[in-house]
């Protein structure tokens, strides 16, 4: 596990990241250039050891529902590589196609809304509202994405197949 002052010092070797002090001796570090909305790489490092850093485009981390990962327990390797992918995600955007800008994403002929399942019975709801496909656990919100292609890859990768 890294210390407090040993994060600092990686976070520290990103030029650019702004270091911003909050409440409680806590820490985040920003990432002015972001092409999105977020900006904190690391939200609330804490003197005892306990932080988060923004992984919520990234695959193969277990993150919250803002997209942190806790990374109390984090090695050096492991802290810098999640701060470098943290970086570069919030640097590109996947250019959307030529030929569907301007056009709603739902498919010729498709529903809305439909239904997947994946295989340990966990049922997942797809639906487009306001040109934005919706991935739904029951009544909790589990992905945003742009278009059905994507959706459906999504959810395909994960397992999931429409019932």
């Amino acid at each position: 596990m890294l210390s407090f002052e040993q994060k600092l010092t990686i976070l520290e070797s990103f030029p650019e990241l702004q270091r911003k002090d909050v409440s409680l001796g806590r820490v985040n570090y920003q990432y002015e250039e972001s092409l999105y909305e977020k900006k904190n790489v690391a939200f609330h490092l804490h003197p005892n050891g306990n932080g988060y850093l923004y992984a919520g485009q990234l695959r193969g981390y277990a993150t919250d529902d803002k997209g942190f990962v806790n990374v109390r327990e984090y090695d050096e390797a492991a802290f810098r590589e999640l701060v470098e992918a943290s970086i570069r995600s919030l640097s590109f955007r996947a250019p959307e196609p030529a030929a569907k800008k301007g056009k709603s994403s739902t498919p010729p002929g498709e529903v809305r809304t439909s239904e997947w399942i994946g295989a340990n019975k966990q049922l997942l709801t797809l639906k487009h509202e306001e040109d934005l496909w919706y991935v739904y656990t029951g009544a909790s919100l589990e992905m945003v994405l742009e278009t059905y292609e994507e959706a459906e890859q999504y959810l395909q990768e994960e397992g999931f197949s429409l019932l």
